[in-house]
This record gives C-alpha cells, sequence and structure tokens, in this order.
C-alpha cells in the first residue's frame, strides 16, 4: 500500500494568512484530485502554542526573518501562524478532508520547531506519522503541500533516511524562496538523497 501525506494546507499558509505561501492555494485541487488514486491519505498541520520560539513576537527587537539560536538549533523566526485551535491552523474550507485517515501535529514543543512531518527539528521528538506507517507495512509515500522549501522538503529528507520509497508530486506544492534559490536547493537536496520528483499527471496516467 502506498500514502498520500498532504502538508500543512492551512489557512495561515494561504492568500490572506499569516504566512502565506505565494500561490498556496493553487495546490488544493491537485491534493482534492489525487486522494482518490490512493488507500492511505494522510495529512499534517502546523500546531504552535502562543508562546512558540519561532515566533518574532516572542522576542522583543526581532523581526521574521531574523534568526537566532533555539534549543542549539538555528532558527528563522516567523511571523505567529497556526496557533492551536484558532482559524489560521484550521484547513482551508476548500480543501476536502473527509479521505483523511489521521492527521498528525507538529510545531507544538514551545522550545523546537518542526518542519518535518516525522520529526522536530533537532530529531529528538517524533510525531508519530514513522510508527503509524510502520505499523501498516508502509514504504512508499508521496508527499504534496507546503511549503515545498521547508516542511515538504525537511520531510522528503527525513523518509528518505527512514528508508522510505519517497515521491514528492511538484504541481501539488508551492514554496516561499525566502532566500532567492531556497526553492531549487530544495528540489537539488531531495534529488540527491534519492526521492523521486513528478507531476500529478503521472500518478493519473497510472492509474
Amino acid at each position: 500500500m502506498k500514502a498520500l501525506i498532504i502538508v500543512d494546507l492551512q489557512n495561515d499558509f494561504l492568500p490572506g494568512g499569516a504566512l502565506p505561501v505565494p500561490h498556496g492555494d493553487e495546490v488544493i485541487p491537485v491534493a482534492n484530485e489525487l486522494q482518490r488514486h490512493f488507500e492511505l491519505v494522510l495529512a499534517t498541520k502546523d500546531w504552535h502554542p502562543p508562546d512558540h520560539g519561532s515566533f518574532a513576537a516572542n522576542h522583543p527587537g526581532k523581526k521574521p526573518g531574523d534568526r537566532i539560536i533555539l534549543n542549539g538549533i538555528d532558527q528563522i523566526l516567523w511571523p505567529v501562524h497556526c496557533v492551536q485551535n484558532t482559524r489560521g491552523a484550521e484547513f482551508a474550507p476548500s480543501f476536502d478532508t473527509s479521505r483523511i485517515a489521521h492527521v498528525f501535529h507538529k510545531g507544538i514543543e514551545r522550545n523546537i520547531d518542526s518542519y518535518s512531518t516525522f520529526f522536530d527539528n533537532a530529531h529528538r521528538r517524533h510525531t508519530g506519522l514513522a510508527h503509524y506507517l510502520k505499523e501498516r507495512s508502509i514504504k512508499d509515500i508521496y508527499l504534496l503541500g507546503l511549503a515545498l522549501d521547508y516542511c515538504v522538503k525537511d520531510s522528503a529528507l527525513d523518509a528518505r533516511q527512514l528508508g522510505l520509497n519517497t515521491h514528492v508530486i511538484l504541481d501539488g506544492c508551492r514554496g516561499i524562496d525566502l532566500e532567492p534559490g531556497d526553492i531549487d536547493r530544495a528540489l537539488d537536496e531531495m534529488k540527491r538523497v534519492g526521492a523521486v520528483l513528478l507531476q500529478s499527471s503521472d500518478l493519473r496516467d497510472k492509474s
């Protein structure tokens, strides 16, 4: 069995949100359409406490885009986003969640961020996703969502480290490109570790 993992299709990452990924809303139709091609569909949410250490607002004198050391890890500071139990943390209204078997939350610890769907940024705590897949003998995963150069990329790198056959559906992703070239570097990193980059049409053609 193969699993589709849909990363962070939340209001705050869409146009008009607190941390909008450019054209992030364009991935929702891809996510909705592809779900019927998979027996197992999973999703993730950024799920931060209000005092999360990645929020620039929690560091006087700092602004989004600045860097600090948080719990021994280099950390980019972001606007306040995806705070637990707020509208910004909810899935986009047009995102079809009816087939989602389980939602994994990340970024829940105050003093460490978590881009990857598998681990926090220090690889000290896991989200439960790796165990969930292992229990079901799932070796093939397909990733799409937001943002390509952060959460999708880190998820793909961790998945390969875990020995999973990892596919990234490019037209189901959009990136931030905070630093020019970040998206291209993310694509190179994923290819270098053996992730397969493909388009949603490649999956539809095989069905």
